[in-house]
């Protein structure tokens, strides 16, 4: 595409609500000069998820053009404005070849390949990230959201948080991230942390990635983490929640579904088979040419099936695709040559006219041709050494509709964390990859269309599409929530049902029971009430309600079982048991809160259909029936006359509510006792409010907790409303009596 001759003032400083950073544009170079400049859309995962996006929101996509010692002025490609951002060849070689490709990928790959560490590519990285960041602070909006991609930046959102605090700033890690006794082998370990902890949200591949993250976290600066959120100190001295967590990512399922569907892709694959002899398996491995993906362990294998008998050329062949890669890294160009010689031995050893043992081919190919030789392969090997996810394997399966054909995969791929029905190895253990090997040409049709179906449900429930939508979600709190119980989440309350002794905590108001104009009026539904008493049945299992009502109000909107635990004004009050409610107020706090009271109800009494509602350490004032100005204007007036006699005071703000409280509390601090008091190994948080992220930051590694409704949660999953909560505690009532 030719970039049209735009002025200047079409790319505007500052005019971006959303700004995506990666080391590469998503257009590559064509050719010309000035307003001739030649362009191509780059296809790719990450371009498919982001472009529309990008373009309900304004976006511009800020990265290297690919061409070192150029400059390009901004342009507009499909929608989309693109930042260039140059980089010098001795940076190309010092920032990319060097520091990102020589230092970052071994180290972060569990040094498979030995990483170098050169003072002067560091140099080059600090430098070249600050000129990205610097690129994308120009470009964003005020309160934009900038979402930097990759190992190449990890300094950016630190950067970016330091030059401008109003941006909501998330950053995706696409490769590994290693055990601490691997990465602190960096000289430089600290910074690359600090880097990352200016983002709000950092995701990882698999939650082996993200827990390695926080203990490094933890190493290195001591920062209280709980579960996925990290306690960070803010630039202005208030303390941030940093999420990290995974959220893997996939592939346009359906567009490679389409492409495998149309008849010149099925004729092709055809075409192929015969190419190869006809054997009865072709055997496929597609691949970058690099150490991490196992090809040489393959190749190995294959090899000495042929040698012992157990397969013959006849019978089997591999293709292997090994597409070029960093060919200027000496790493690289050593790795080729022993590839292509341990290739041209076995041929020569094992090879027939008309039968090659293995089809080898050192360059890459378009998107149909590799349809083709999908549908072509009736095993797909994926032996990846390391591996962040993998994406060739849900290539794979996405095209395979017949569903026939096998995947073989690496463990060591977070890939294998979702396609479980996959035939799983060690490619470190070659014997044990040479018989799965032969169990996958061997496998009955039955068992392997039973096995891909239920591959290309998983793939296609998890699309691309799904993961950028779930990470902005997390980062920003708006997105569509689906009706309904999450696969996803099912799996985690399916895994939390089998400890042995639980937790379950949850919110009343607009959790169990929808909002309604009069407190006094809400009523959990049915459905939650009955699944509440089935697990209150159960010694193992306590259910805790944990509210911002006064306790008297909450026992009588939710009657609970006698068995219950409870939490009223957000932890100032506790039932536990039999030992009655506890209430821990001073006398001087009984004094400040009768002058509260007479302050915010003096200032209630103004506004018809404000009303306040009494707490024993606080009181709340409810603007629900204002409309959202006049309801704002009021808790503004309220919070100003407070701050004047009573200045200090706790105060937290809700749905339609602001809260006072003259001994700060929270539902974090209620969790936290509610789960020393069970003795439980694991909780379950449901809440739907401002108030519910206290716990939700409380929650540890192996906890669960959901958000109800929209906004920016520390929560791992979200639900609809009261409904999907209902279902839930159905779905966790079930797999509790199933555990027994």
């Amino acid at each position: 595409m030719k970039p049209d001759s735009q002025p200047d003032d079409l790319f505007p400083d500052g005019a971006y609500d959303m700004v995506v950073v990666s080391n590469r544009l998503p257009v590559d170079y064509v050719g010309g000069e000035g307003a001739d400049t030649q362009w191509k859309g780059s296809p790719g995962g990450l371009v498919t998820a982001l472009e529309p996006v990008m373009r309900e929101n304004d976006g511009a996509w800020v990265g290297w053009a690919g061409v070192a010692d150029r400059e390009f002025d901004p342009f507009e490609h499909d929608g989309i404005s693109i930042i260039p951002v140059p980089l010098s060849a001795d940076e190309v070689e010092e920032y990319y070849e060097g520091f990102s490709n020589d230092t970052l990928w071994p180290l972060y790959h569990d040094v498979i390949a030995p990483p170098r560490f050169h003072r002067e590519w560091w140099d080059a990285y600090v430098r070249v990230n600050r000129r990205f960041a610097e690129a994308a602070a120009r470009a964003a909006a005020e309160g934009a959201v900038v979402w930097v991609q990759d190992y190449q930046l990890q300094l950016v959102p630190r950067m970016l948080r330091e030059s401008r605090p109003d941006l909501v700033i998330g950053f995706f890690n696409h490769i590994p991230f290693p055990a601490y006794g691997i990465y602190s082998q960096l000289p430089w370990r600290r910074q690359v942390v600090d880097g990352l902890l200016g983002a709000d949200v950092i995701g990882f591949q698999r939650a082996a990635d993200a827990g390695n993250f926080t203990r490094a976290v933890r190493r290195l600066y001591g920062y209280r983490t709980r579960g996925s959120v990290l306690e960070v100190p803010g630039l202005d001295g208030e303390t941030r929640h940093v999420v990290a967590r995974h959220f893997p990512i996939s592939i346009d399922a359906a567009a490679f579904e389409r492409m495998a569907r149309r008849p010149e892709v099925q004729e092709r694959a055809r075409e192929i088979r015969k190419s190869l002899g006809d054997p009865d398996v072709v055997m496929l491995g597609v691949d970058r040419l690099d150490y991490t993906k196992g090809i040489r362990h393959r190749i190995k294998a294959f090899g000495e099936l042929l040698r012992d008998g157990r397969l013959t050329v006849e019978e089997a062949t591999l293709v292997q695709v090994a597409s070029p890669s960093r060919e200027r890294v000496d790493t690289y160009r050593q790795l080729r040559d022993e590839i292509e010689l341990l290739v041209g031995r076995l041929n020569g050893d094992h090879s027939t006219l008309g039968h090659p043992a293995i089809s080898y081919l050192h360059h890459g190919y378009p998107r149909e041709e590799m349809a083709a030789l999908y549908l072509a392969a009736d095993v797909m090997l994926v032996t990846a050494l390391r591996d962040g996810m993998n994406l060739v394997a849900k290539e794979y399966v996405a095209c395979r509709f017949d569903d026939d054909g096998v995947l073989l995969l690496s463990e060591f791929t977070g890939a294998s964390d979702e396609l479980r029905q996959a035939i799983l190895v060690n490619p470190h253990d070659i014997e044990g990859l040479k018989d799965a090997m032969v169990e996958a040409t061997q496998m009955p049709k039955r068992e392997r269309a039973r096995r891909m179906r239920a591959l290309r449900k998983r793939v296609k429930d998890n699309d691309v599409a799904n993961w950028s939508a779930t990470f902005l979600e997390t980062l920003t709190g708006v997105g569509k929530i689906q009706p309904g119980v999450p696969d996803a989440l099912r799996s985690a309350v399916a895994r939390i049902a089998e400890v042995e002794r639980l937790l379950v905590a949850l919110d009343f108001d607009g959790t169990l029971a929808p909002l309604v104009d009069r407190p006094e009026d809400a009523r959990a539904t049915e459905r939650a009430r009955a699944a509440i008493e089935r697990m209150s049945q159960h010694e193992d299992t306590r259910v805790a309600l944990v509210s911002g009502r006064a306790l008297d109000s909450l026992k009588d909107v939710a009657s609970p079982p006698v068995a219950a635990l409870l939490s009223g004004s957000h932890g100032v009050e506790l039932q536990l048991d039999a030992s009655g409610v506890t209430i821990d107020l001073r006398e001087n706090e009984l004094t400040r809160l009768e002058q509260l009271i007479d302050i915010v109800e003096n200032a209630a009494s103004a506004a018809d259909g404000a009303w306040v509602e009494r707490k024993p350490a606080g009181i709340a004032l409810h603007t629900r029936k204002l409309g959202a100005t006049a309801g704002a204007a009021l808790q503004r007036e309220a919070r100003e006359r407070v701050e004047q006699v009573l200045p200090g005071l706790a105060t937290r703000t809700g749905k339609n509510v602001l809260e006072f409280a003259v001994r700060a509390s929270d539902k974090g601090e209620a969790v936290t006792r509610l789960r020393q008091h069970a003795g439980a190994d694991a909780v379950l948080y449901v809440g739907d409010d401002v108030t519910d992220e206290d716990a939700f930051a409380t929650l540890e590694i192996d906890d669960v907790g959901v958000k109800v409704g929209q906004g920016k949660s520390l929560a791992a999953y979200r639900l609809r409303g009261p409904d999907d909560v209902a279902e839930l505690l159905e779905v966790l009532a079930d797999a509790r009596d199933a555990a027994r």
